[in-house]
């Protein structure tokens, strides 16, 4: 059983991806909605948090997690794979190496939480692959032990390339809130993206889950800039992943099975569940 968790249900896209690019593997996944957001929690807290989303995913059958949250993927990732024996998957470094690979002018911009954005975990992985090497080793840049070697493009580009962050707290909510037609939310996220056209991006990370609900808006407003999806790029990765190891791709159950269970359930998050999956799912409620 593939494991997912996220602190709400933005990691619902993440599900979305997993089963277009996996369809059939049996699901479940974990929204800690009693504690979101974890973007302006401690790094000591959201490493807590992590590990008990993660064990009880574990204690649920799952063989392998994904970490369906960029905040929890930029402070917890290395603390996880130190704690438990599974493979576990983040979010960041698929996507900035779709980034790298993408980008022409080598200035890519990432937009997140305060918790993602501060974390420095995007910069320490650009600084892994300015080294040496032009490969990825995943070990020196997350430590994951589990995955292979990945080409990418030329050495000398990847050490001419910048990043430009910009934390976007208020969107998070306005997703949740489903303020997606609203002018306010315009507002907010042309203020949110301006720094970023400011410094002539042409490839844009969106360091948040929840983010993809919003996609169209942003691509709207930042024409000519590539958007990368993380949930789809993490997807990805965890297929490739599973078309190389075969001993742990037969370990999954494939019966086409999912479950969602949260932490705290409000009157509308059903449907802001649907507005991520794409579909009405059944929201089972446990306590930590």
């Amino acid at each position: 059983m593939i494991g997912i968790f996220d602190s709400g249900v933005g990691g619902l896209t993440v599900v979305k991806e997993v089963k277009k690019k996996l369809p059939g593997y049996d699901l479940i996944y974990f929204g800690d909605t009693a504690r979101v957001p974890y973007g302006n929690k401690s790094a000591e807290l959201i490493k807590q948090y992590a590990l008990e989303d993660a064990q009880f995913l574990l204690s649920r059958g799952a063989k392998l997690i994904i970490v369906a949250c960029n905040t929890a993927s930029a402070v917890a990732l290395d603390y996880l794979r130190a704690n438990i024996s599974v493979p576990v998957f983040g979010v960041i470094q698929p996507a900035l190496q779709a980034a790298l690979e993408m980008t022409q002018n080598n200035r890519v911009g990432v937009i997140g939480t305060r918790a993602t954005v501060n974390s420095g975990a995007f910069q320490k992985c650009l600084l892994a692959l300015q080294g040496p090497d032009n490969s990825i080793d995943n070990r020196d840049v997350q430590k994951p032990a589990f995955m292979r070697k990945r080409s990418v493009k030329n050495h000398s580009l990847i050490k001419k390339t910048k990043l430009f962050f910009q934390a976007a707290p208020l969107l998070v909510p306005l997703i949740e809130e489903n303020y997606l037609d609203r002018p306010e939310t315009a507002r907010i996220l042309k203020h949110y993206l301006q720094p970023l056209k400011a410094e002539q991006i042409d490839t844009l990370i969106l360091g948040c889950t929840h983010y993809p609900i919003i996609q169209s808006l942003i691509e709207k407003k930042l024409k000519q800039v590539k958007v990368i999806n993380s949930a789809e790029r993490v997807s990805q990765e965890l297929k490739d992943f599973l078309g190389h190891n075969q001993s742990i791709d037969r370990s999954l159950a494939k019966r086409r099975e999912a479950r969602f269970f949260v932490s705290d359930l409000t009157p509308h998050l059903t449907d802001i569940a649907k507005q991520f999956l794409g579909q009405r799912i059944n929201l089972e409620v446990v306590e930590l």
